[in-house]
C-alpha cells in the first residue's frame, strides 16, 4: 500500500515542488496540500494520511500547534517537520508537540523520501544539523546532570542502556550502535525497547529530547 502524505507549507512553489517530488515515488501518494496549519488539520481529518510533511511558520495556525493537535486527534498520523529553522527553540517545540522527524530545507529529495518512509514505519529521522545542535546544547548546558550516570540512576537505566541512549542522541542508527558496541542489532533493539519503556518515550525523537534535557551524551 502507498504511504499517504499531506504536504503543508505556505510557500506555493515549495509546497507544489514537494508534492510533485513525492508523487514521483512509487510508494507515496500525496492526498492533499495545505497552505497553513488550519488547512492541514482539515486535510488530516478528511484523508487520515500516514504522514504530514509540515512547515513551522505558517499563517492562521503554525506548524507546532498544528502538529500537537494532529497528534492528539489523529495519533496514527505521523508528522515530519521540514523547515528553514534549526535553532533550539523551534527544534524542541516541534519535538515536544509530537513531531517524529525534523528536517531543514537543505535536505535533498533522498533524505526527504527516507524521512517520510521512516515516519510511516514509526521511526524517527532527525536532520544531522538538528542532531548536532541537540548534542552541542547538551554539552554546553548539560541540565542538572554532568554525566550520564545521574539520570540513569534516577530512571533505573543500566550503564549499557544509558550508553545506547547517548548514541541515539548522537544520531547513530541501530546498525552503527551495534558496530560501536560490538553487539548484534537484535541486542541493540532489545536495549532500546527496555530503555524506552523505562524513560517513558515512544520513539527516537522523544529519546533524543530526553537525553538533551538531561545532559546524556557520548
Amino acid at each position: 500500500m502507498s504511504i499517504r502524505v499531506v504536504v503543508a507549507d505556505d510557500q506555493t512553489a515549495v509546497r507544489e515542488g514537494l508534492a510533485l517530488m513525492l508523487s514521483l515515488l512509487d510508494d507515496v501518494e500525496v492526498v492533499g496540500e495545505a497552505a497553513d496549519g488550519e488547512a492541514a488539520l482539515e486535510l488530516v481529518a478528511a484523508h487520515r494520511p500516514d504522514v504530514v510533511l509540515m512547515d513551522l511558520r505558517m499563517p492562521r495556525r503554525d506548524g507546532v500547534s498544528a502538529t500537537a493537535e494532529i497528534r492528539a486527534a489523529h495519533p496514527e498520523t505521523r508528522v515530519v517537520v521540514l523547515t528553514t529553522f534549526a535553532d533550539d527553540e523551534h527544534i524542541l517545540s516541534a519535538l515536544q508537540a509530537g513531531a517524529l522527524g525534523y528536517l531543514t530545507k537543505d535536505a535533498g529529495r533522498v533524505q526527504i523520501a527516507h524521512a517520510v518512509r521512516a515516519a510511516a514505519a514509526g521511526q524517527s529521522v532527525l536532520d544531522p544539523q538538528v542532531q548536532q545542535r541537540l548534542v552541542a546544547a547538551a554539552v554546553q548546558g548539560g541540565g542538572s546532570a554532568t554525566t550520564a550516570e545521574a539520570p540513569a540512576a534516577a530512571e533505573g537505566l543500566t550503564a549499557r542502556e544509558t550508553e545506547v541512549l547517548a548514541l541515539i542522541a548522537a544520531g547513530l542508527s541501530n546498525r552503527e550502535i551495534a558496530e560501536r558496541l560490538y553487539v548484534t542489532e537484535v541486542t541493540v533493539k532489545s536495549h532500546i525497547n527496555r530503555l524506552f519503556a523505562k524513560i517513558g518515550v515512544r520513539d527516537r525523537a522523544q529519546a533524543v529530547r530526553y537525553a538533551y534535557e538531561r545532559g546524556i551524551r557520548p
